[in-house]
């Protein structure tokens, strides 16, 4: 939504990848094309939903994850960059490279949406018929709910850009929404997501209406309706297309795409994923700047919590390791965005609060199940929630939950012990607050 990043409205598939351009939109920049000359017909109009999800691979391939686990107590610093240092001891400046990368990368996803969405029902082309169009816009309006869902989970209510940036005056008079408000911007473009989409019987790295439904099942969780929470999440669980795998291990080795991804990001040796970059040791070729705490590998190594979870991990103290990204030869590690198990768990928070404590413990013992760990003893309301969350820390250890899980529950600061909430959302990137005047600073920052 700045100049930085809206110098090009839309890049054809392979020219995502290409250097930015740094000048103003008044001139034709040399390495892109502009949105009503680029999404014309059939073949463009399918390059520009890939680009669409290629700008998606591009904040989940590092950034945004790093922003989920490094904050919390699951994941501590061990390199050398003093960007990782800032977000482990939670002292973030507005500079910080990682969320700075994070936040301008979503709003570039954001763009390639829009421009989608503006586009391609005006296509006329016979190769392009309604059923593909539909599925397309679909899948923009998907991509353009899950930015915005990150947006505000990490810096609260933001600006809501809905058009493509075509020309510098689209940003004027942009103020930001409120947390509120971005959420129901989220609502409203899951439903037209789902209303749109196919339901396809085997793709896990594209949305479709299923998709739709997970995402959904999260946003009522994090605006507490718990009711909408639990029947969007029994939608997914009910699709026989959907199945937990055993092991554990099995859902992060390959071959990916198993029945327990609703949704994954996929790379390949021409389009890298090099986050485990950060979680191997230099023995194996990474920098090993992300480390489990000592507090988690206790954890998964204890037969009663962690069970067949331990695969999390390899190696010896005090060279523990994550290996959930572990194609370090290829660099080929989906982003796993939405699996069942998640699912599940949001259905057992839900009901536990409806107070089905039964329905809650039956769903919380199925993901303990699989994981080879001895069902729940927690009985009433407030034992069940605490154990939801203790399994959801376990669960997901090296994914994008545990900061954002302790925020919503408003537990940072009992669980971290960052008791201001002004600290509980990430800071504006200061350039973006310098170059729009209607962008204003979270406070405390």
């Amino acid at each position: 939504m700045k100049a930085t990043y809206i110098r090009t409205s839309f890049l054809v598939a392979a020219l995502f990848l290409t250097a930015s351009c740094k000048k103003y939109l008044e001139e034709q920049p040399n390495n892109a094309l502009p949105t009503e000359s680029s999404i014309t017909d059939a073949n463009t109009a399918k390059a520009a939903i890939i680009g669409a999800y290629d700008r998606l691979q591009g904040y989940y391939a590092s950034s945004y994850p790093t922003l989920g686990t490094i904050t919390t107590d699951n994941v501590i610093f061990n390199g050398t960059l003093s960007e990782y240092l800032q977000l482990d001891q939670n002292a973030i400046p507005t500079d910080n490279v990682i969320t700075v990368s994070a936040y301008q990368g979503i709003y570039r996803a954001i763009n390639s949406a829009n421009s989608v969405i503006a586009a391609v029902p005006q296509i006329s082309d016979p190769l392009l018929i309604q059923a593909d169009k539909d599925k397309i816009v679909g899948e923009a309006y998907f991509i353009r709910a899950l930015c915005y869902f990150d947006l505000a989970r990490g810096w609260g209510g933001v600006q809501l850009q809905l058009q493509p940036t075509t020309d510098l005056n689209g940003l004027k008079g942009v103020k930001r929404s409120t947390l509120e408000q971005t959420y129901d911007q989220v609502l409203a473009d899951l439903v037209q997501a789902e209303q749109l989409l196919p339901e396809d019987p085997t793709t896990r790295n594209r949305a479709q209406k299923s998709t739709a439904r997970a995402l959904r099942a999260r946003l009522h969780l994090y605006r507490k309706q718990w009711a909408d929470a639990e029947n969007y999440a029994t939608q997914v669980i009910s699709n026989t297309k959907y199945a937990l795998v055993k092991p554990y291990k099995a859902f992060f080795t390959a071959p990916f795409q198993t029945t327990e991804s609703v949704l994954e990001l996929a790379y390949s040796v021409n389009d890298r994923n090099s986050y485990w970059n950060l979680w191997y040791p230099s023995s194996s070729g990474g920098q090993f700047t992300l480390k489990p705490s000592d507090a988690l590998v206790a954890k998964l190594t204890n037969p009663t919590v962690g069970g067949s979870r331990n695969s999390l991990i390899a190696g010896t103290a005090p060279t523990i390791y994550g290996v959930l990204y572990n194609t370090t030869a290829s660099s080929s590690d989906p982003s796993y965005l939405i699996r069942i198990s998640e699912l599940y768990l949001i259905r057992a928070e839900a009901r536990a609060h409806l107070n089905d404590l039964i329905g809650a413990a039956a769903d919380l013992n199925t993901i303990r199940a699989r994981a080879d760990v001895p069902a729940t003893t927690a009985a009433t309301q407030d034992e069940l929630l605490q154990a939801i969350e203790d399994e959801n820390a376990i669960e997901f250890a090296f994914e994008a939950h545990r900061w954002f899980d302790l925020v919503r529950t408003e537990r940072a600061g009992a669980v971290l012990g960052i008791t201001n909430k002004n600290f509980w959302l990430f800071p504006i990137p200061y350039s973006d607050v310098l170059s729009d005047p209607d962008v204003t600073q979270n406070p405390g920052y």
